[in-house]
């Protein structure tokens, strides 16, 4: 099966343990264990529940205890609608898998995560593509979807809050995007990865699993919860999904580690705490990132509404690739190419991580791009 290269991941696997200052990072600054525990209202004398814990598989569709945390996150979702994944990551492989086949027709609203063209262009289904557009805030164009979708479509794909753009559809677009869907009777994949970081309100945003009959919903512990170290994702949705997805499954992941487990399920038993965390990280930096953009002349951007990313537009004659990796070698701060995400002309900022690395980021590159300004002049 040929597959094409994971744009994205290859750049961060090649930069990010090199640069000093990492404004490229996607999750909300990583929790401690004892960060967790604290805010679980725990002491180090609770490790001792680990102590006799035995290293088998565990539970292999994840605990009960677990999967009743994640249904909770949802307004319909029980337990046996969630399934436990190896991260997020684990979790749209596997829908891609179980509900896409060769000839398949599968639209997706880009910029994504590439998993959600590159998954289904491979098994050979016939990928048709909605493109996010500035003018639009990023938020995708209903009638333009709606021709789209036409009778026969197997799978809408798409993120909410959206990678890279940090747009979000609220409630009201989601039962639109559903309507459409429902009349063409397709699925919809929604990657809610980034759920729980609203700029407004309680920060939780309406899932696709809940809104919809076909529609499957997949997240994990690593954005808005602060605990990618854990690598723990899950699907919720229709038990006969659920069941489908088991048999793939069964091939690639049998079941996830116990203390992952374990530690996922104690922060998703205390998420106000951990959520309430990431919510003020998340506002408070991406007021930072707004008066810093408002101060510098070559850059623009749509404000995100949700999650932890931003795509900055950046007015200088160079290609994305050229402006990273001249900042990285000048500077030591580390954006993401708008080219990975077939976004030209645009980077990707980080911005949830500690505050104290953003201003410093921000400022270096403000005196990087004052000295590109002077070249161009």
């Amino acid at each position: 099966m040929h597959i094409e290269p994971f744009g994205v991941e290859i750049w961060m696997n090649e930069w990010e343990t090199r640069c000093d200052w990492n404004l490229a990072e996607t999750c909300v600054e990583s929790l401690t264990i004892n960060d967790l525990l604290a805010l679980a209202g725990q002491s180090e004398t609770s490790l001792a529940e680990l102590l006799p814990l035995k290293m088998t598989y565990g539970d292999i569709d994840g605990s009960v205890r677990l999967r009743s945390a994640i249904a909770a996150l949802y307004e319909k979702q029980k337990t046996e609608n969630i399934i436990v994944t190896h991260g997020t990551i684990g979790a749209n492989m596997l829908i891609h898998k179980t509900l896409v086949t060769a000839g398949d027709r599968v639209v997706t609203v880009v910029p994504t995560y590439q998993q959600h063209y590159s998954i289904p262009a491979s098994i050979g289904a016939d990928v048709h593509t909605l493109n996010l557009r500035e003018k639009n805030d990023f938020l995708p164009d209903l009638e333009e979807l709606d021709k789209l979708v036409v009778a026969g479509t197997r799978l809408i794909a798409m993120t909410n809050p959206n990678n890279p753009t940090g747009s979000l559809m609220d409630r009201a677009m989601l039962e639109e995007v559903v309507a459409i869907a429902r009349e063409s009777d397709a699925w919809i994949l929604c990657d809610e990865v980034y759920r729980g970081t609203d700029q407004h309100g309680d920060g939780m945003t309406a899932s696709i699993a809940d809104l919809y009959e076909k529609g499957v919903s997949t997240a994990g512990m690593s954005k808005a919860f602060a605990l990618a170290g854990l690598r723990l994702g899950w699907i919720a949705g229709p038990p006969e999904v659920i069941e489908k997805v088991t048999v793939h499954r069964d091939y690639d992941t049998i079941s996830v580690g116990v203390i992952d487990d374990h530690f996922s399920t104690l922060a998703l038993e205390h998420r106000d705490s951990v959520l309430a965390r990431s919510r003020e990280i998340t506002r408070s930096n991406l007021a930072l990132l707004e008066e810093w953009v408002s101060n510098e002349p070559l850059i623009s951007w749509v404000k995100p509404r949700s999650g932890t990313i931003a795509l900055l537009k950046y007015n200088l004659p160079m290609k994305s690739r050229d402006f990273c990796l001249t900042l990285l070698e000048e500077t030591g701060v580390m954006f993401t190419p708008g080219s990975v995400l077939n976004m030209e002309g645009y980077v990707r900022i980080g911005y949830a991580n500690n505050p104290d690395i953003l201003k410093k980021g921000l400022r270096l590159v403000s005196g990087f791009l004052s000295r590109q300004n002077v070249e161009v002049i």
